[in-house]
């Protein structure tokens, strides 16, 4: 149970560090952000706790492929938070990385690349 805890703190540790740089400087913040600090940790997690290669592998490959429908959600994100506000901007910017996973899905499958 501490094993858990303490992997629960570091991991708390690395969003809480990213948000108050942020507060200091949003470009730092935001190039912290982009890195794949907790893709990272939980490759780190997956190995420390033995698992098998090819599941820590395979969990690279499905994490590259999921975060391409992401990336329009921040574009899109700074363009409308100075219209509607924090809440309205978040719940659209999550419809349509939902919308636009799911059609990225749905195109990966002519590839033989299934992600649902």
């Amino acid at each position: 149970m501490s094993y858990l805890i303490i992997k629960f703190l570091l991991t708390a540790l690395a969003i809480v560090l990213i948000s108050e740089v942020a507060k200091i400087s949003d470009k730092l913040g935001g190039f912290l952000a982009a890195l794949p600090i907790i893709t990272i940790i939980s490759l780190i997690w997956l190995h420390v706790e033995h698992q098998p290669a090819a599941k820590i592998a395979n969990y690279a490959y499905y994490t590259f492929w999921y975060v391409i429908p992401t990336l329009p959600m921040f574009l899109v994100f700074a363009l409308v938070l100075p219209r509607f506000g924090f809440w309205p901007t978040l719940a659209t910017c999550l419809l349509l990385t939902v919308v636009l996973f799911y059609g990225y899905a749905q195109l990966l499958k002519v590839f033989n690349i299934h992600l649902l």
